[in-house]
């Protein structure tokens, strides 16, 4: 039986938690050992018994990883979490600090696709120029260049 009644509230071992999450064991165990999930008090036969607000915690660490954001970043968000009534302010600095990373990532990001396609190009050039005949493709001679230089 993997649910126990623990005084007024319902209780679970770590394989019903993992179901019911769709973590496996070891992803619970590690957040509770980064102190994203609080450490569960243990049954007479020392196992863990974890109640539905684990159920609650962990979902909401894996949507804000979802979102991007880090394990510390999520343990900062738990600590606002306790804090209703000055939550939405914090959070709201939390999300434009995410924005303005995200920003950067895809200004990088449409960088690399111009370089890739760019190289693409050379490499279509070639193959074109040589009719399927076999030559040198021109992005790695131009790393071996600029690798020597």
């Amino acid at each position: 039986m993997s649910s126990i009644q623990n005084g007024l509230q319902a209780t679970f071992q770590i394989g019903e938690l993992a179901k019911r999450t769709a973590l496996s064991i070891d992803a619970i165990r590690f957040y509770e050992r980064r102190k994203l999930l609080p450490p569960a008090p243990r049954s007479a036969g020392r196992f863990r018994l974890y109640t539905p607000d684990a159920i609650e915690r962990l979902r909401f660490v894996r949507r804000m990883q979802g979102l991007g954001f880090s394990l510390q970043e999520i343990k900062e968000l738990i600590g606002v979490r306790v804090d209703r009534a000055h939550a939405c302010s914090a959070v709201r600095q939390f999300l434009k600090t995410k924005v303005a990373d995200v920003a950067v990532r895809i200004r990088e990001l449409q960088q690399l696709e111009s370089e890739l396609k760019t190289d693409l190009l050379k490499c279509n050039r070639a193959l074109k120029q040589q009719r399927g005949k076999t030559c040198t493709c021109p992005v790695l001679e131009g790393e071996e260049r600029a690798s020597n230089a």
